[in-house]
C-alpha cells in the first residue's frame, strides 16, 4: 500500500480530518492533502514523516510499509495518553522513547496525568549536577 493510502487509512481509522492531523502534527494541511492525493510524487522529509507517524501513533515503517526488525530507536506504539501528554509537553523524541517502553508488570500509564506523574518522577529521581 502506497504511503498515500497508508496515510488515508490511520488518519480516517481515527476519524481524524487533515485540520485535526495538520494541527496534531504540525504539518500543513496543503501539504497532507499532497501527500494524501500522491501529487507528483511527493516525498516527504524523515522530519515530517515523524511528525506524522507520532500524530497519528504509529511508526514511520508503518506509514511506509516497511518491514524492519525491532530496533532500539523504533518504538511500535505510542499510546494515546502519552502521545498527548508528549504534545502538550513538548517532549523531546528522546524523552517520548523512554517513556514508550516503560512497563511495570506488564502495564503501562494510560492518561496524561498518569503519564505526566511518571515523568516528574523521573525528573526528580534523576537531577542532573546543574541542578
Amino acid at each position: 500500500m502506497a504511503l498515500s493510502d497508508q496515510l488515508r487509512k490511520h488518519r480516517l481509522g481515527q476519524g481524524l480530518s487533515i485540520a485535526e492531523l495538520a494541527r496534531r502534527s504540525k504539518v500543513s494541511k496543503a501539504y497532507l492533502s499532497q501527500l494524501e492525493n500522491n501529487v507528483n510524487g511527493l516525498r516527504p522529509s524523515a522530519d515530517a514523516l515523524y511528525k506524522i507517524a507520532f500524530a497519528l501513533g504509529t511508526t514511520v515503517s508503518e506509514l511506509l510499509e516497511k518491514q524492519v526488525g525491532k530496533d532500539d530507536d523504533e518504538l511500535t506504539e505510542i499510546p494515546e495518553g502519552l502521545r498527548m501528554f508528549a504534545m502538550a509537553e513538548q517532549l523531546s523524541e528522546q524523552e517520548i522513547k523512554m517513556l514508550a517502553r516503560i512497563e511495570y508488570r506488564g502495564q503501562r500509564p494510560h492518561t496524561l496525568d498518569d503519564w505526566k506523574y511518571l515523568y516528574e518522577s523521573i525528573k526528580r529521581s534523576v537531577r542532573s549536577d546543574d541542578e
